[in-house]
Order: C-alpha cells, then structure tokens, then sequence
C-alpha cells in the first residue's frame, strides 16, 4: 500500500507543502517572503506573519498540484525545530489541526536532518542516484554549518561544526557592509565569477578537529573595508568583484580542507552536501573537484532542494512513518537543537 505524506516546513522565511507518494516527490510548493529585504534580514515577527496568511494556499497548492485529494493522505511531517519559535508554531498548529480533524498521525522533523535526507527524494520511481551508507554530509546554510557522518536514516552524527558563525551568515553579513542587497550570498556568488579569488588575503582560522569558525573571518574582511576606505571612499565600488570572490573562495576553502580531513580521516568516499549555501556555484565546483582528485562518489541535491522546503521534511518523515516514529498532539516547537 502506497504511503503519501503531506510535508510542512516553517522554520524561517519559507512557507513551504509538499506531498511525497513513498519516496517520490509529487508536489514542493515554496511561498517566500519579499517584505524581509528592506531589513537586511529575516524579521521574526514579520515572518511569522508571512506564514499565517501563505500556509493554506500553499497546503491547497501542493495537495492540488499532487493530483490526490487529502483523504488520501497517510500521515502529515511538520517541521518541529530547529528555526525561529514564531514561525514553527505556525506550521506546527497547522499540522495539529489537520492531522487530527483527518485521523492520521503527526510526524516531527528534525530542520537539519530533513536537509541530509533531501538526497533521497526521487523525482521519478527509477532515479537511483541516492547516497550509499554510511556517508559524510556537509550542511550548510545560513544558520548552520556541520559535518555530519550518516550510517543510517535514523542513526546521523554531527563530527563537526561550527563554534560560532555558520558560513550562510558570513556570506550574508559580509555582502551587508559592501551595501549588497539581501540575502547576499547569490549575490556574491553572481560577483564572485567576475572577480579574482586571489586578490585579498583573509583570515584563516585554526581550530582542532573538524569544526568551523567564521567570525574571524568576518572581523578581517571588515578590517580590510575600513582600512582601504580610508584611502579610497570607492574602494568597495570598484573592487566588488574581487572581494565577492577572495571572499567566497575563502569561505570555501576553510569548509573544502575539514570535509577533506573528516573523508580521509574516517575513509569514506561517499560525500553530499547539503543546505542553502549548497547552491553556491563556488561550493559546488570545489566539491567535484575534490571528488575527482580524491575519487568520492558526490552528491549534490537539486536547486530547488537546497534551500528551506517541505519535500525533505516529507522524506523525512517518510522514513519515520516506515519507524511507526510518530509525534504526540502535545509536542512544541524547539529554537535550537544538534542532531
């Protein structure tokens, strides 16, 4: 018998429903919101919001665009944490209530490991390009960068991560004093191509064992701002392009030489990377060339599951409906978790 699953993911700025008919995607329906931009940055009370007024039209959409009707619903996986408290509460009163008035079972996710398991949504029944286990997942978004060894769906291990910044939030904050819009990161990636990689030098932390740090880092590229403007009011005008990319190519080359060291360290040649920053074309690019020079077998999800959406918390919750793993009407939203 078939198992379909309605996923909710509200964890940030995204309102997101998608429907999974055992592991085959159906439907990913994304709302995002525009009103963030002129801050800078996600508002949490703005986003919270958001998501009140996009959560049904979206469910609507993906249930819709699915070709089922939501009787034929198994069982509904919301996003339980972790993300900002405000928008959680949203998807999860919606999963709540839509689980109870059909009688099936609610299912939590874990936000991290939903990313990690968007490598084994299927777009079509004989795509059979998923990860082998055990296999080491770099994550990276904008709140969260992590090294993660995977043996099982359910059994995953954080070995790394990062002690402060995560490696979304320096691309972010970085492209933020050079006046770029919001969210930065594309946009440095766009500069960064035009630019040579090479011509800052920026601050390269040293931290034992697989972690990350990135504060450093922000703190020396805003040194260089202030102590080049100095001497010319244009400098950042005039040098984006090189700064997006001794910037970016920085950046990835601090999470390039720990995810090395983990593989080699623990000899696993199956790699994946995930979360929003997996996008970067930068990223994307040093990761095939480690593979091609350490010989892994790579994956890389599609775009449209990179960033926060609802078809990985439906995989995932695919997999713990198969657990009989379900959440009681009881549970609350976290903030903050390590997997």
């Amino acid at each position: 018998m078939d198992i379909t699953i309605l996923g909710i993911e509200s964890s940030c700025d995204d309102t997101s429903a998608a429907v999974l008919r055992n592991d085959v995607i159906l439907s990913n329906v994304i709302a995002g919101q525009k009103v963030h931009e002129a801050y800078g940055g996600v508002v949490p009370e703005l986003a919270s919001r958001a998501h009140q007024q996009n959560i049904i039209p979206v469910v609507h959409q993906a249930i819709k665009q699915a070709g089922i009707q939501k009787e034929d619903l198994s069982a509904v996986a919301f996003t339980r944490g972790p993300g900002l408290l405000g928008s959680l509460l949203v998807g999860t009163s919606f999963a709540k209530g839509f689980t109870t008035a059909l009688n099936i079972p609610l299912i939590e996710v874990n936000h991290l490991q939903a990313h990690v398991l968007a490598h084994f949504i299927k777009q079509n029944p004989t795509d059979n390009t998923q990860p082998q286990f055990p296999f080491l997942c770099l994550l990276v978004s904008g709140g969260n960068s992590q090294i993660i060894l995977v043996r099982a769906h359910n059994d995953m291990q954080v070995i790394g991560q990062t002690i402060d910044d995560a490696a979304g939030e320096a691309f972010d904050k970085c492209a933020k004093v050079m006046g770029l819009p919001y969210p930065g990161g594309p946009v440095i990636d766009r500069l960064a191509k035009e630019g040579n990689p090479k011509a800052f030098r920026l601050s390269r932390p040293q931290i034992a064992g697989y972690d990350y740090s990135f504060s450093g880092l922000k703190t020396s590229f805003l040194y260089l701002l202030r102590d080049e403007l100095k001497e010319n009011p244009n400098f950042i005008e005039e040098n984006k392009a090189d700064l997006s990319a001794s910037l970016q190519y920085t950046i990835i080359e601090i999470l390039m030489d720990k995810l090395q060291k983990a593989a080699n360290d623990l000899n696993i040649k199956e790699v994946a990377v995930a979360g929003g920053v997996s996008a970067n074309s930068g990223l994307r690019k040093a990761i095939e060339e480690h593979a091609e020079k350490y010989h892994w077998k790579i994956h890389i999800p599609p775009f449209a599951f990179t960033t926060d959406n609802a078809a990985m918390v439906a995989m995932s919750g695919y997999f713990k409906y198969l657990d009989k793993d379900f959440c009681p009407i009881d549970a609350v939203p976290f903030s903050r978790v390590i997997i």
